[in-house]
């Protein structure tokens, strides 16, 4: 023997990454559905956890500063909504960037015609009016309700100092969120790479 690999080994050299990289798209394909599932309970846990608080606010033995509570429920679970979204986008830009144009390779086809969802639902008519309506979803879901707490609880007869402090941060903290949930909104269009 020569040493040298023959066709065939380098055909079985090409399944067998074929079949890693196919591996990794699925594993990949179930996480982010795993994270588009919980990023979707999200809103749904947060309309209950607002609900809640404003049950509370509402009862007439609410002790004063109560709709501060209101914050940290949108707050906590916006920034945990922002992670899962993040990573979510970054599951199919890694899929688009990465994994496509090496299966191509070793398909022998073009980087466009491997996994073309990823780039499919990405071009449509309407992408980007979608994408504007799902920031301000996010922006209402997410920063409104506290940017309303904070508002209500300052123009409360006396709102105290120290809850007044409170509130300044949770607003600080609003702030922070809504720069970076406008940050991640992904407003580009797509076509596949021919």
């Amino acid at each position: 023997m020569s040493g040298v690999p023959d066709a065939a080994d380098d055909q079985e050299r090409r399944a067998a990454r074929r079949e890693v990289l196919l591996l990794e798209y699925e594993v990949l394909k179930a996480e982010q559905k795993a994270r588009i599932i919980a990023r979707d309970h999200l809103m749904y846990a947060t309309l209950a956890g607002l609900v809640s608080v404003l049950v509370v606010v509402f009862t007439a033995e609410a002790p004063a500063g109560t709709v501060l509570l209101l914050p940290p429920v949108c707050l906590v679970l916006g920034w945990t909504y922002l992670a899962n979204d993040r990573k979510i986008s970054a599951a199919g830009r890694y899929l688009r960037d990465e994994l496509a144009p090496r299966l191509a390779d070793l398909t022998g086809t073009r980087p466009g015609e491997v996994l073309g969802w990823e780039w499919a639902h990405r071009g449509g008519p309407g992408r980007i009016a979608a994408k504007i309506l799902q920031l301000a979803v996010d922006l209402v879901m997410f920063v409104v309700p506290t940017m309303v707490a904070v508002v209500l609880h300052w123009t409360a007869a006396t709102p105290g100092r120290g809850l007044s402090l409170v509130a300044a941060a949770e607003l600080a903290a609003a702030a922070v969120l809504a720069v970076r949930i406008v940050l991640a909104a992904d407003f580009a269009s797509e076509r596949r790479t021919p």
